[in-house]
């Protein structure tokens, strides 16, 4: 998930692209095996999103919009709140009694995440941030992305400077057991 264009543009591609892993996984029949695979799948885009915004957009929100504070804290809460969604979500096949539950739990989490960014988050930092600013935060983004984990580590650290210490190793053990194991190359 990299696009290009500022920090606004390439987080609300990422939501977009994640919305349609979602419809991909409601089209399919309870207990299907590739529910699951996309599951991986919107599980290591959402955890890369996660960590990019964690270390470079909610930092922006602090510093340029009034309340910041309280509005980043939020995020980090209802990310906080997905991840351990995820982690619950990681140990089940599509056939497991919890999966439906877990995935549409998921699905309700990020949804009104989304919601909220762009109807209010991300409008305000575009009134409020310098183009400039979002432009070089986009590249960052995009960069942090490349590195960050592919797994849901809830206990992990979502602030800086300790995520943007820790994210590209814990991303580098994620990518290997990904590709160890082929997770996320399925349909």
């Amino acid at each position: 998930m990299a696009h290009g264009g500022d920090v606004i543009t390439e987080l609300m591609n990422d939501h977009q692209e994640v919305e349609e892993l979602f419809t991909r996984i409601e089209e399919l029949p309870s207990g299907d095996a590739r529910r699951k695979e996309l599951a991986d799948r919107v599980t290591m885009e959402l955890v890369r999103h996660s960590v990019a915004e964690e270390e470079y957009l909610y930092p922006a929100v602090r510093e340029h919009l009034a309340n910041g504070d309280a509005l980043a804290d939020k995020e980090l809460e209802d990310h906080g709140a997905a991840e351990r969604t995820m982690k619950d979500l990681e140990d089940c096949e599509a056939d497991d009694a919890r999966f439906d539950a877990l995935i549409t739990q998921l699905m309700n989490e990020i949804r009104e995440h989304v919601a909220d960014e762009e109807g209010n988050l991300l409008p305000r930092l575009r009134e409020a941030c310098p183009q400039g600013e979002l432009d070089r935060l986009g590249d960052k983004v995009r960069q942090a992305k490349k590195t960050a984990p592919t797994r849901p580590h809830p206990s992990a650290p979502d602030t800086p400077p300790a995520n943007k210490l820790l994210a590209p190793g814990t991303g580098l053990v994620d990518r290997l057991r990904d590709a160890l194991t082929g997770r996320g190359k399925g349909t």
